[in-house]
């Protein structure tokens, strides 16, 4: 299975991306198709928190009217696996978190890639490269 990080899921929700028509065909076929798929809950959060921010957007996304209408339509999604903290998520984030690099934001990364470990997900799709620090996931750019 499949996971999507917040990154995808931002470029797929704003227009003015330049990655926005690929993003957004990559999520439209996930939502609207019948094979599983996942998103970490820590991106959903940190998509809302990205797409509302004026500080980043001139027009930056209504939280309950486009937003949580977004988020709404993925959670609702046939195939979709919301991806959270398992009963041993401690033994799979600790040895993550405690590597020489994984500082600051990264920790975010670790936690992120933490819950694809936890979960078994084969793959992650992202345009992050902090996720090549951790060789226990597999990531994929989709939008190249």
């Amino acid at each position: 299975m499949i996971a999507v990080d917040t990154n995808i899921l931002v470029y797929s929700h704003r227009r003015e991306s330049r990655f926005h028509e690929q993003a957004f065909d990559l999520m439209k076929g996930l939502a609207e198709g019948t094979e599983k798929w996942a998103i970490p809950w820590p991106c959903l959060y940190e998509f809302f928190s990205v797409v509302t921010n004026p500080r980043i957007w001139k027009d930056a996304t209504t939280p309950s009217e486009q937003a949580g209408a977004q988020i709404s339509a993925w959670t609702n999604a046939p195939g979709v696996t919301l991806l959270n903290e398992t009963k041993d998520f401690e033994s799979v984030l600790v040895p993550l978190i405690t590597q020489p690099r994984v500082k600051g934001p990264i920790v975010h990364d670790a936690r992120i890639a933490a819950l694809c470990i936890a979960h078994g997900i084969d793959e992650l799709l992202s345009k992050d490269r902090d996720f090549q620090l951790f060789g226990e996931i597999t990531t994929r750019d989709p939008l190249v």
